[in-house]
């Protein structure tokens, strides 16, 4: 495979077309999550079913995880400043689509198409990047693109909260439109196309390749999406889409490993430093998204706070890790090992997720959050930069675009993973935590008795009579316990999320091999 005349840009070229890339990242990640807030006046304004309007979110979610492991494949089919201006279009086309939509299936079709769009931006945006600077730069390049990586989740919810209180729903959808046609007209005029190989005909299209794919990655992101929804496997849908995805990942495998032309190269994966970087790629989607879900969760649904606040608790701990990204890229430049960055910042996120753990409660605000925060946009800092650069290190030519698509699959099925199994840790350790405290609480004891009593009391004060007075009195004691017990769950969730990353530590120190990327990095900037 014959590389053309380098993709390297210098001056101002290269300054558009960073800018260009990040702001496209950074529509994608954000139209994740910005959606999150508006779901409640979508429902009300087009008379769908609260089952009805999240598949505006699961359609977006699935549209994403099917186009990402094609973006490399697409990329050279049409040309990667064709494929990428295409998609900006699309996502930009969708989102006046979404907005005015008159239904609830409408708008669920649109949402699926704007995520084809999205999907592709968000890694053919680091393929750019990562391309458009030298290779003694790449860290700094990173640097950039993570940024939006990290921004985006946190930039969602306080946006849409504030459009949603301001205007209405369909805005959160049009202003992505004057973004994206500038987007689009910038794209044309300064991004360039890498030829590596010539495009494929038709008959020579791994059209099996793509069928496999699709029903594998999209069974699996429903399951994700959907299991505590419908009770995991007490729902035989998601019985039988588990084993549609296990089947159709195996038949996907299957056919890229024997076919001439596969539309995925799972062979890049060779590459030891990609394999290490995907896999902490998945466990930072898991650790970022996880931890993005589960504070918005617990300060609205125990606190009572808007999504606006919220979102802005963590703008902080955003703005934190802005600063850490040049300070990482400068400290990789100058051959820190990468490894001991990525450790560090696993163990920072391990003790930011142990202070979660001790100052949760039902009553902590948000200075109690702030310097915690603060501590995990420091972990977050050292993790992101060294991990995304380490992963496209060693590769080279078409190898960046397939490495990409891989860390970028991988980091929304962490995401999905974490957010899978964090909502359904917290329903079961809430009923085990409920079922623990009730079997404290006994009805004889004078204790419980007196507080029974005065919160009766409180209740006959309001002109209730003495049975419902009682009634009122053990519904309020229940839902003490209820929220006892969901603070106690989410103390479990920053405590095993904390050990999780503690864990990988010694195999970040024993598996990343510092003088192998080393010595690829010096033959790469030749």
């Amino acid at each position: 495979m014959q590389q053309l005349p380098s993709l390297v840009e210098y001056g101002s070229r290269r300054v558009i077309i960073t800018i260009t890339a990040v702001v496209c990242a950074l529509l994608e990640i954000i139209d994740t999550t910005i959606v999150n807030v508006a779901l409640p006046d979508m429902r009300g304004s087009l008379g769908a079913t609260l089952n009805e309007v999240s598949w505006v979110i699961t359609a977006y979610s699935l549209a994403n995880v099917i186009i990402v492991p094609m973006t490399s494949w697409l990329s050279q089919q049409f040309g990667r400043r064709n494929y990428f201006a295409a998609s900006v279009i699309i996502f930009t086309v969708c989102s006046f689509l979404c907005g005015n939509s008159s239904n609830i299936w409408e708008l669920v079709v649109f949402r699926f198409i704007q995520g084809l769009g999205g999907g592709a931006l968000l890694v053919t945006s680091q393929t750019i990047i990562t391309e458009s600077w030298p290779p003694e730069k790449r860290p700094t390049a990173q640097a950039i693109y993570t940024l939006g990586v990290i921004v985006g989740p946190t930039l969602g919810p306080p946006l849409g909260g504030y459009i949603i209180d301001n205007y209405s729903w369909p805005y959160i959808f049009y202003i992505n439109i004057p973004i994206g046609i500038i987007a689009a007209l910038l794209t044309l005029q300064y991004v360039r196309s890498p030829q590596y190989e010539s495009k494929r005909s038709a008959s020579e299209v791994d059209w099996w390749g793509i069928v496999f794919l699709t029903i594998g990655i999209s069974s699996l992101q429903y399951v994700l999406e959907k299991g505590q929804e419908e009770d995991w496997y007490s729902s035989e849908i998601i019985i039988i889409l588990t084993v549609t995805a296990i089947f159709g990942l195996f038949f996907f495998i299957w056919r890229q490993m024997t076919y001439k032309y596969p539309i995925v190269q799972l062979r890049v994966l060779k590459n030891g430093n990609l394999r290490i970087g995907v896999t902490l790629s998945f466990i930072m989607g898991f650790g970022l998204f996880g931890s993005t879900f589960v504070i918005p969760l617990y300060t609205q649904t125990l606190l009572g706070w808007t999504a606006q606040q919220s979102g802005m608790l963590q703008l902080p701990s955003t703005l934190f890790v802005a600063v850490m990204m040049p300070v990482v890229a400068v400290l990789i430049q100058k051959g820190i090992p990468q490894k001991y960055l990525i450790a560090i910042g696993m163990i920072a996120f391990f003790i930011y997720s142990l202070l979660s753990y001790k100052i949760i409660g039902p009553d902590t605000g948000a200075h109690d959050f702030f310097w915690v925060l603060i501590l995990r946009g420091f972990g977050l800092g050292l993790l992101s930069v060294p991990v995304s650069t380490m992963s496209l290190s060693t590769l080279k030519g078409a190898e960046i675009g397939q490495g990409a698509a891989f860390s970028g699959m991988l980091r929304q099925l962490g995401g999905a993973f974490g957010v899978a199994l964090i909502s359904t840790f917290v329903t079961r350790q809430t009923d085990l935590h409920r079922s623990t405290l009730v079997s404290h609480l006994d009805v004889n004891n004078p204790d419980v008795q007196s507080r029974v009593a005065q919160m009766a009391g409180a209740m006959r004060a309001k002109g209730f009579d003495i049975e419902t007075a009682q009634k009122k009195a053990y519904a309020l004691m229940d839902a003490g316990v209820m929220k006892q017990a969901t603070v106690l769950s989410y103390m479990d969730v920053f405590l095993w999320v904390g050990v999780m990353f503690l864990v990988c530590v010694p195999f970040v120190l024993v598996f990343i091999k510092t003088s192998k990327a080393k010595v690829n990095m010096a033959d790469a900037a030749h």
